[in-house]
């Protein structure tokens, strides 16, 4: 009895033991390969991510092209010798892709130093525009930040068909390039750069020229007649800094307030604010003695009215011919350009206001004076541009009545353009819908365009300026060469 109860606690012992032995094996066994068993887990889950991704039953070519399609910048992608796998619809406009290769020298050596050592690089280049024909324009180059990865390689051709197909070159290493136009942001980063200079500028000069006049008047204390003449100067470069100072306030109200623009609107009588614009005008031009002409041609109703900036108002058409702004705003928009083109104009010319409608609304100023170069006339809406620097300064110009005429005529929906030869005067274009229109954006017919009436073809004739003519010329090159002769000789007359 003894003996089978000793056999079977030796048992159990030996049992217990193996079991020990197990757990610890187990134990060990579970510590050397955790490690491994998270390595394979975390690959298995990567390996699930397109899936996960796309779902099943998509195509992953399909849905890569949709995603690069979806992007805002273009995308090439492309294999290690350059020729080309995909390339986005957004880059037909730009000289990078052409015959299936990349073309851009500076986008092959960045795509070559990718392959070498499979870094990420980024760029900017300048590329030429072209037209949807495929033609190279002549508008400026673009900008494009470029940014070039290594992507995937892909199975050689020689295991996937059995075709002995080497991999020459890196052909089966494909690539991916994101191109993104930044040629807008460096511009305003430019015009950024440009404005604190200007604004530096503009403020130093009046400022300190007050400083030393300030000075000169302390040290001419006993001469009466130095004091008075160098106080009437200093006078005067205070309002020139006022003045300035007035001006940027206005152009940044102006852009601020775009936004609250369409809300604020309010019928507006184009033919009251013209006239309001030329009376506060008149001292200027009086002092140059330049006559101020104004036609007011209501097309849609056969009506027009004529007269000069000092006869009797003529307001039968105050209520015909209506736009929706700002009413002060859209003054100081024409009192600019009339502003202008009496202080670029010589003394004894004259300068023609004309208001029209006909589908739309044209308020065109029209003047005799040095005229603008072509190079030039892309700049003039720029805050603090001037063609001539020293003059702008002597007629005292600020150099903002443009920026600030363009805003408030695009807050009001409309356009402003420029035609100029040098030594042939310029015409300023406001174009802005009807008030009844401002919602439907019409455009004005071509017919339209060309229409003058009588009353509108005799204008200022006697002194040899026709605004009518200059109301039909356009920044167009086709415009000009169809009126050009009559239009010269019309200002060589009043010249």
């Amino acid at each position: 009895m003894s003996d089978s109860v000793t056999a079977v606690v030796v048992a159990v012992v030996i049992m217990a033991v193996i079991a020990l032995v197990l757990i610890v094996l187990a134990w060990r066994y579970g510590v050397m390969s955790g490690e491994e068993r998270a390595q394979t887990r975390h690959a298995s889950e990567q390996n699930a991510i397109p899936k996960s991704l796309y779902g099943r039953g998509v195509s992953a070519d399909e849905a890569s092209r949709n995603l690069l399609k979806t992007l805002r910048s273009g995308a090439v992608i492309v294999d290690g010798l350059g020729d080309v796998r995909y390339a986005s619809p957004r880059l037909d406009n730009l000289d990078v892709v052409r015959d299936g290769h990349l073309i851009s020298g500076e986008i092959r050596d960045l795509l070559a130093q990718v392959a070498a050592d499979g870094e990420i690089r980024d760029r900017e280049i300048e590329v030429t525009a072209v037209s949807p024909s495929g033609r190279l324009t002549d508008q400026s180059n673009v900008y494009l930040q470029v940014r070039i990865g290594h992507i995937a390689t892909i199975e050689p051709l020689s295991v996937t068909f059995g075709m002995d197909i080497a991999n020459a070159g890196g052909a089966n290493e494909l690539y991916v390039i994101f191109l993104e136009d930044v040629s807008e942001k460096r511009h305003f980063e430019q015009m950024r750069r440009d404005f604190v200079t200007n604004v530096s500028h503009e403020l130093k000069t009046p400022a300190g020229a007050i400083s030393l006049l300030a000075e000169t008047v302390s040290s001419a204390a006993d001469d009466p007649d130095a004091v008075r003449y160098f106080s009437g100067r200093i006078s005067k470069e205070s309002e020139r800094l006022t003045e300035l100072v007035q001006k940027l306030i206005a152009l940044q109200k102006v852009q601020d307030d775009k936004g609250l623009a369409a809300a604020d609107s309010e019928p507006v009588s184009v033919p009251k604010i013209v006239r309001e614009a030329v009376s506060e005008n008149e001292v200027q031009a009086a002092a140059k003695h330049i006559d101020i002409r104004m036609y007011f041609g209501d097309d849609d109703e056969g009506t027009s009215a004529e007269y000069t900036a000092d006869g009797q108002p003529d307001t039968s058409l105050d209520d015909d011919i209506i736009v929706n702004g700002d009413a002060d705003s859209l003054k100081t928009a024409v009192k600019n350009l009339v502003e202008n083109a009496i202080h670029y104009s010589p003394e004894n010319t004259h300068v023609g206001v004309s208001v029209r409608k006909n589908g739309r609304v044209q308020i065109r100023v029209v003047d005799q004076g040095i005229g603008i170069p072509a190079d030039a006339q892309k700049r003039i809406f720029e805050r603090f541009y001037r063609v001539d620097p020293a003059r702008s300064r002597a007629t005292g110009g600020t150099g903002l009545g443009l920026a600030i005429t363009k805003h408030v005529v695009q807050d009001a929906g409309g356009t402003i353009s420029v035609w100029s030869r040098p030594g042939e005067g310029s015409t300023f274009t406001i174009d802005l819908p009807k008030a009844e229109d401002q919602s439907k954006g019409d455009d004005l017919p071509e017919d339209e365009k060309s229409h003058q009436s009588p009353a509108e073809e005799n204008v200022a004739k006697p002194d040899g300026v026709n605004v009518a003519d200059s109301v039909n010329v356009t920044d167009s090159a086709d415009a000009v060469d169809a009126e050009g002769d009559a239009e010269r000789d019309l200002v060589g007359e009043a010249r």
